[in-house]
């Protein structure tokens, strides 16, 4: 059953060239302003509890390469959906007076010319994506095999990477990233954490997923651009992914914050770096949860391939459980 929504809807610009970051600072009532090109359902997610009065988006919300359901999401949850001309988010400032009326958006006096997406039109713009499914699942299959190539002699090397602090040996080690069901599979873990009491690893964000259900971080690894500064202060030990390069953007936010952290320079994604830091320093068993699974959750976070994903569960075989499997038999 559709949601009504108001013909004008009027209130006040929050802006964020991050979604993820942006959801911080979003009041309920306030209009998002985004610049986020096929909307995962993640931020739908997240976008959906902050509760705004709309969404305007800089760039397609859905452009039917690859089948996002975010928007759709979106969209039947009630929360109108818009997307303006691009550049929009450059021309924007937080707190400027928004007002939508159809296809018009107006912000702070400025008019910008826009498309109110319904969920007739996105449902159909899912279906192109499903179609363009065969072509996206070819591509990234090529284009992992190409940096597997590139990136095995780094990850089948792993003499750099550093001891932590945290106690590993001999212990479960529970990794939790900001992705897929990641909130219903703590839920589903809670008996099991009380239990094993496993080393809470957080990656970036999924620090705060821990730290919202009264649980702190023993350790938290990753670039740094997501976990939130309470998360960055809960004492957790800071473990810096940088690039193969040396290249460490994260490590700058920490030092500005005077927090104490290591770097550790890997390819691949924090979620890999955080497995096989816990794996290589003895953890029994590892506990995955938010990781992205399918196809469509590697193309919703702009992923072109998965060779660090694929090198990294190679590594640490059968020592890896992937908590979404097990949260569905619960």
């Amino acid at each position: 059953m559709a949601v009504a929504v108001p013909s004008v809807i009027t209130g006040t610009a929050r802006v964020g060239l991050r979604t993820k970051e942006l959801v911080r600072r979003l009041a309920p009532g306030e209009i998002a302003v985004i610049d986020h090109r096929n909307i995962d359902r993640v931020a739908a997610e997240e976008l959906i509890a902050a509760s705004p009065a709309a969404v305007i988006n800089g760039s397609p919300s859905a452009d039917g390469s690859h089948p996002n359901v975010g928007p759709l999401a979106l969209v039947r949850s009630g929360i109108p959906l818009v997307d303006a001309e691009a550049g929009v988010i450059d021309r924007v400032r937080d707190g400027d007076p928004v007002e939508i009326d159809g296809s018009s958006v107006r912000i702070d006096g400025q008019r910008f010319e826009g498309t109110t997406l319904e969920a007739e039109e996105l449902l159909e713009r899912l279906e192109s994506g499903r179609l363009q499914a065969g072509r996206a699942l070819r591509d990234f299959a090529e284009n992992t095999l190409d940096h597997v190539r590139d990136e095995a002699d780094e990850f089948l090397s792993l003499s750099d990477l550093p001891e932590p602090r945290t106690k590993l040996r001999g212990r479960d080690a529970l990794i939790v990233a900001r992705g897929g069901d990641h909130i219903r599979d703590l839920n589903a873990l809670a008996g099991y954490i009380a239990e094993r009491e496993p080393a809470l690893v957080g990656v970036d964000g999924g620090a705060d997923a821990l730290l919202d259900r009264g649980l702190v971080p023993d350790m938290i690894v990753g670039d740094m651009d997501s976990a939130s500064e309470a998360a960055l202060r809960s004492g957790a030990e800071l473990i810096v992914h940088g690039y193969p390069a040396g290249d460490a953007p994260g490590a700058a936010r920490l030092a500005a914050l005077g927090l104490p952290h290591s770097i550790v320079a890997a390819p691949g994604t924090s979620q890999d770096v955080a497995l096989l830091l816990a794996y290589e320093n003895g953890a029994e068993l590892l506990v995955s949860v938010g990781t992205p699974q399918a196809l469509v959750e590697f193309l919703g976070k702009g992923r072109a391939g998965m060779a660090s994903t694929f090198l990294a569960r190679l590594i640490v075989g059968d020592a890896l459980v992937d908590a979404s499997g097990l949260s569905r038999l619960t």
